[in-house]
């Protein structure tokens, strides 16, 4: 049994870690600033009210506690946002990150997982997208995920800090047990906006651009299950436990669904007709985008038990009916 500092663990992905480590017997602690998440995802373990902002806070919390190691759920991750308020997104992804490493170093815990994204590669030159696809970002966000991959390589070097970053492509879907599920306000995924147009809790769904190189003409991407997505994280905190140097994976299915086939995979998964209206192509977004995951499966022994987009759709929307009436 270890014991994980799991900061940003009442959000959608940590949320889902939380459980999982606690399944795994593990002594979890949470930091959460409460921004975006919700206290009552949060299944177990000790909760803290708190900001990586507060670097007294944090000083009592590895002072008080021995650390097996951390990980960080904690940036915000809205593209669009992160182009109006480019500040906020710097303060609180690179320097707020940059707090809490100063003080894992200075408190000699020196395990760190970070959630990065595929938004660090930009426009893609190819896909699906490895490791080695040059990095350009085309957004702040993108950008401040890639300082701190590259603040990581630093505090290796220097302190031997050893991190895994992994490069999430579209995490969606739910907890297969009903019990956590996305709840991000505003909603800005297509899996839920989708569900909630089947649900009736908005008028349509609305498609932007219909004109991209694809089959169908509509972007692609590679969506995978927010579970699959903390498998990854457990194999990666074991392999650092376990001795191995600093890592970056991809991680996402493999293989591109369109928008059109995840509208038609939610009718046909929730029996239900979904109105969508098209809209021109928004700024900045890719035909396709998907993941080369074979170094994480090479080197992890990583493998996605929900590829299905069915499977996924059929998580998310048993949340949608059940589960999400704790949100207001």
């Amino acid at each position: 049994m270890k014991k994980i500092l799991v900061v940003g663990g009442a959000g959608y992905i940590g949320s889902h870690m939380v459980k999982m480590l606690l399944q795994k017997q593990h002594h979890v602690v949470i930091l959460d600033d409460l921004s975006s998440g919700h206290r009552d995802a949060v299944l177990g373990g000790d909760f803290i009210l708190g900001s990586l902002a507060d670097t007294a806070l944090l000083n009592g919390l590895f002072a008080e506690h021995h650390f097996d190691g951390v990980m960080h759920f904690a940036s915000f991750i809205q593209v669009g946002e992160s182009m109006l308020n480019p500040g906020s997104y710097y303060r609180n992804n690179v320097t707020n990150t940059l707090n809490l490493l100063e003080t894992m170093v200075n408190h000699k815990v020196l395990t760190f997982l970070f959630s990065s994204t595929a938004a660090i590669f930009g426009e893609p030159l190819y896909t699906p997208i490895n490791e080695i696809h040059p990095k350009n970002p085309i957004n702040p966000y993108g950008r401040s995920k890639l300082m701190v991959e590259e603040i990581l390589a630093d505090f290796d070097r220097a302190y031997g800090l050893k991190s895994i970053c992994l490069r999430y492509f579209n995490a969606a879907g739910a907890d297969a047990e009903g019990q956590l599920g996305e709840r991000h306000d505003p909603e800005t995924h297509l899996i839920p906006l989708v569900l909630q147009a089947a649900a009736g809790m908005r008028p349509y769904i609305t498609v932007f651009g219909q004109d991209y190189d694809t089959p169908d003409g509509t972007c692609i991407r590679d969506y995978i299950h927010v579970e699959d997505l903390c498998q990854a994280h457990l194999l990666a905190i074991e392999k650092l436990w376990d001795g191995a140097p600093r890592g970056v994976y991809n991680l996402g299915n493999g293989e591109g669904f369109s928008v059109r086939e995840v509208i038609d995979a939610a009718r046909e998964v929730t029996g239900r007709e979904i109105p969508v209206q098209y809209g021109a192509r928004r700024e900045g977004d890719p035909a396709r985008l998907v993941a080369d995951s074979g170094l994480a499966r090479i080197q992890l022994g990583w493998q996605s038990k929900y590829p299905e987009i069915e499977k996924i759709i059929e998580h998310a929307w048993r949340w949608i009916l059940h589960g999400s009436k704790h949100d207001s």
